[in-house]
């Protein structure tokens, strides 16, 4: 036996670093705090980025932006007490959306628990119900052990955030560098029970009106191409929403998004991958009460929540659509794809008068449809708002790898300058485009010298209609003008904010001042916010806000 020598000694913050470095991160997302700086030394030695934010909510949704456009877990580091507080909400978005990252939460001495040391509390007991798993790792030799479990768990199943609290003497103690040679597995995705799988094709070939819905656990999947293979050979209506925008090209013949009200109505099996019955689908009420329902989801407690369904099948998205296309390799239902794509050309044809409209000031479909124009195929588009991004939702014509991030189901304002972040430096090839709301500007603006500094340049485009419209129209049409209080605000020059912070800032108030505009904030290699006074539009009238 060769002697190898002694095991090297390293602090607890290099062995985190180490840890990380293993699982493929490159960038950590953090505000500075005193429990947690034996972390950035050991980055500094493991070639991971420290990325700062001006807000702890922001490091959290950088961590999820950054899993959203890598398909790894994203990773932040904030301090003991109000640190972890503030981080709090991004992941309780992470949660909801079904993200995987890994929050790092600092701590007092240990040997100091429960005596007043600054910033002390119960961190662990705060996390528990919004995060995956939420633990205080117990000693220094066993950092690397407590990564490498939430990386596993954030990741297992239905993806979701950790949170591993790391108390101050921990990471400044040593303890050997005994961490496994060999790279961390990749999650499992499970395929479905092959009798489900036989009953839910069965309905497939049977059914007349089929259509499918799938929703964000397609991004998690190592068989997410399937989906394209599964909509060439089964020709009928499909509906992406959250992560899953994208995965089938916008000039697809089945994909449909304006028409998705008809198609429930009027249809007799309805396949939903990866979408819980939630108020986005009226908690399953949505679907035709005669029709067939077939549930794929990673969480095989979602089965059947809300709605009755016919076959019900734990398994992941991708994997199932390549059993179900074993099973019915080709199927036509031509009548009903043309039916719903007669109603889905209705729903379009009110929208292009919006989108050539000449007038000032400009359409917010005029607005989005010219940040359509100057997409290119890798690019990323990241919605912070509530009208005007969903407005954009239905204009940008997206296929990947192109990407569109929104907080998702949680419906968390500010997620836009944590999410652009991440995904500039996860992508530095692409161009970042931050869809904003007026009122989400105001979460997060002085993120916008955190990424001058940093030299992280992406373009942010401005909704401005003075007001929070999502909410304030339905308010105005309940309680009337002089009755709706708090959802007003100034047409600002959000845009001088960015300027005096080093940035590009223009502003748009006319059609003709718009293109221009825009095309120097792409240029300009700067972080940049085109603040554009938009027009008051009846396309989102009716939309609901609770």
């Amino acid at each position: 036996m060769v002697y190898a020598g002694p095991m090297a000694q390293v602090h607890g913050g290099r062995l985190v670093s180490k840890a990380l470095a293993r699982h493929g991160v490159t960038h950590l997302f953090t505000l500075c705090g005193g429990h947690i700086q034996a972390i950035y030394d050991g980055c500094l030695d493991d070639g991971i980025r420290v990325v700062d934010v001006r807000h702890e909510q922001t490091a959290g949704h950088a961590a999820d932006g950054y899993a959203r456009v890598t398909g790894r877990p994203g990773v932040c580091a904030v301090t003991a007490g109000p640190g972890v507080t503030d981080v709090v909400t991004a992941v309780a978005n992470a949660q909801r959306a079904g993200v995987p990252m890994v929050v790092l939460g600092g701590a007092g001495p240990r040997a100091l628990a429960d005596m007043g040391s600054l910033q002390d509390m119960n961190h662990v007991e705060l996390m528990r119900p919004i995060s995956k798993w939420s633990v205080s790792v117990p000693s220094t030799d066993r950092i690397q052990e407590y990564v490498d479990s939430a990386f596993r768990v954030a990741q297992a199943n239905v993806p979701g955030p950790v949170f591993l609290e790391m108390p101050l003497d921990l990471l400044m103690n040593y303890a050997g560098d005994d961490a496994p040679a060999t790279a961390p597995a990749a999650p499992p995705r499970p395929g479905g029970d092959p009798a489900a799988v036989a009953r839910a094709a069965a309905l497939l070939r049977d059914a007349e009106r089929p259509m499918f819905i799938v929703g964000s656990q397609l991004r998690w999947s190592p068989r997410r191409d399937a989906l394209r293979r599964f909509a060439d050979a089964v020709r009928a209506p499909f509906y992406l929403n959250g992560m899953a925008r994208g995965a089938l090209p916008h000039a697809h013949p089945g994909l449909m998004s304006r028409s998705r009200r008809f198609a429930l109505s009027q249809t007799d099996l309805c396949v939903v991958l990866g979408t819980p019955f939630d108020f986005r689908l009226e908690y399953g009420r949505a679907i035709s009460p005669t029709a067939k329902v077939v549930q794929i989801d990673l969480d095989g407690s979602e089965l059947g929540k809300n709605r009755r369904v016919d076959v019900g099948i734990d398994g992941d998205s991708g994997v199932v659509l390549e059993q179900l296309l074993a099973e019915v390799p080709d199927k036509t239902a031509a009548a009903w794809l043309s039916a719903v794509r007669e109603a889905e050309e209705r729903s379009r044809a009110k929208m292009l008068a919006e989108i050539a409209s000449d007038g000032d000031p400009p359409n917010p479909l005029r607005v989005c449809a010219e940040i359509g124009k100057r997409l290119g195929k890798d690019d990323i588009v990241i919605g912070d708002g509530g009208d005007f991004v969903a407005t954009a939702a239905n204009v940008l014509k997206l296929e990947w790898p192109q990407l569109w991030m929104d907080p998702g189901p949680l419906g968390t304002l500010g997620v836009g300058p944590g999410y652009a972040m991440a995904a500039k430096l996860a992508r530095p090839e692409a161009n970042v485009v931050l869809v904003y709301g007026d009122g989400s500007f105001g979460f997060h603006a002085l993120e916008f010298e955190a990424m001058v500094r940093q030299g992280i340049p992406v373009v942010s485009v401005i909704g401005n209609d003075a007001a929070w419209t999502q909410i304030r129209r339905g308010q105005v049409e309940l309680y009337g003008e002089g009755r709706a209080p708090a959802t007003s605000l100034d047409f600002t020059r959000y845009d001088r904010v960015v300027e005096a912070l080093g940035g590009f800032g223009a502003c748009v108030e006319r059609v003709e001042e718009l293109g221009p505009a825009l095309d120097e904030a792409f240029r300009c290699g700067r972080p940049a916010c085109v603040n554009v006074k938009i027009a008051k539009s009846d396309f989102r009238k009716g939309a609901i806000s609770v």
